[in-house]
């Protein structure tokens, strides 16, 4: 009935949809959840485009896909300046001269980075054996004590000592007074939400929603001549080299009524370790919102265990030994296409995952 299967409707399988359609192709699209759009989705409520699934800013230097995405949508000029509250302390982020001067009065480059390296060379090392180490040869110790760490082992669920280096290999430290977290070129937030991204995406398309692929794999296959798989690429092969690890989010969002304004910035991340949520988001400040009432929604990590949604891979060198006997089976199936993040096993942001779906799609059609 079709040429191609797409399991998943967010941003890798909507992008595959649209350029097969424009190409002739017949394609299914399913979906485990109530909704299109994976992660990216977009909830209306009181007015207020919420991000179901944490805050997504699209950013990118590619101008070839900044074009490519602003035919689904008109973008705002949205600039992402989160800031951080350590015990009612607040600072910018990413560290710079405001945050420097907040930290330590510092108010020239020269004054900060001579800080930084004071500290730096107090804690004496030269080999970093963990994360903690890595980050306070990199920033020093107050940066970290305040700003990375209780942050950090929260995100990810253990002390920053028992922690791999590579998780911060470097870490944005910028000597101005520019508070734009992203130096891409093109920044922004659709207006109306990311939602609509996927509808007009998906438009004349089969679409079906809280289908679960592997409770009725063979009947589905059998469907199309081709499946584009984007889900778990371990849980695809039935776990046979493991279990890959992951970390999880649950989020708890909250109408506050009579709330204009709740805590005047889109993103405020709480980095010391007593506050259970890694940070609050108050959506409506993505598109400037004046509505009399505001939603925010807290993020609070936690270990992945099945049922749950993986979100950040683990890659350490465990994890990423499994996934290449994964991948090796992957390469070689003619009849299945794998794409995005949980198929790749790996962190990408949304213009790379747009990317990356396009040069499939070349790959796939070129021949």
């Amino acid at each position: 009935m079709y040429d191609y299967l797409i399991v998943g409707a967010g941003l890798f399988g909507s992008v595959f949809a649209y350029e097969a359609k424009k190409r002739g192709k017949k394609c299914l699209v399913i979906d485990k959840r109530a909704h299109i759009g994976g992660n990216v989705y977009t909830e209306k409520i009181e007015g207020i485009n919420v991000h179901k699934y944490g805050a997504h800013i699209f950013h990118t230097n590619n101008k070839e896909i900044w074009d490519y995405v602003n035919q689904f949508a008109d973008f705002n000029r949205y600039t992402n300046s989160p800031i951080a509250n350590f015990r009612g302390e607040i600072y910018n982020l990413p560290f710079n001269m405001n945050t420097f001067n907040t930290l330590w009065g510092t108010s020239t480059p020269d004054e900060a980075k001579a800080k930084i390296e004071q500290q730096k060379m107090a804690a004496g090392i030269t080999e970093p054996t963990n994360l903690e180490e890595q980050a306070i040869s990199l920033v020093g110790t107050d940066i970290y004590e305040k700003l990375i760490k209780g942050y950090t082992e929260k995100q990810w669920g253990r002390s920053a000592k028992e922690l791999p280096t590579f998780i911060i290999k470097r870490l944005p430290v910028r000597f101005t007074y520019d508070n734009n977290y992203f130096n891409d070129r093109f920044q922004g937030i659709p207006i109306g939400g990311y939602t609509a991204i996927f509808e007009k995406m998906l438009d004349e398309i089969d679409v079906k929603l809280n289908i679960d692929f592997f409770k009725q794999r063979e009947k589905l296959e059998r469907l199309a001549n081709k499946v584009v798989y984007t889900g778990m690429i371990d849980q695809y092969y039935d776990y046979k080299f493991g279990v890959l690890d992951y970390r999880s989010l649950h989020f708890e969002t909250n109408v506050l009524d009579n709330t204009p304004n709740y805590q005047g910035n889109a993103v405020v991340n709480y980095t010391d370790k007593e506050t259970p949520y890694t940070r609050i988001i108050e959506h409506k400040h993505f598109e400037f919102g004046t509505q009399e009432e505001t939603v925010i929604t807290k993020e609070f990590p936690s270990e992945w265990q099945p049922g749950d949604e993986p979100y950040y891979p683990i890659n350490d060198n465990k994890n990423n030994e499994i996934f290449k006997k994964y991948k090796a089976l992957a390469d070689n199936e003619s009849r299945v296409i794998f794409g995005g993040r949980l198929a790749n096993y790996k962190y990408f942001d949304m213009h790379q995952v747009i990317g990356a779906a396009l040069t499939k799609v070349e790959k796939e059609f070129s021949s």
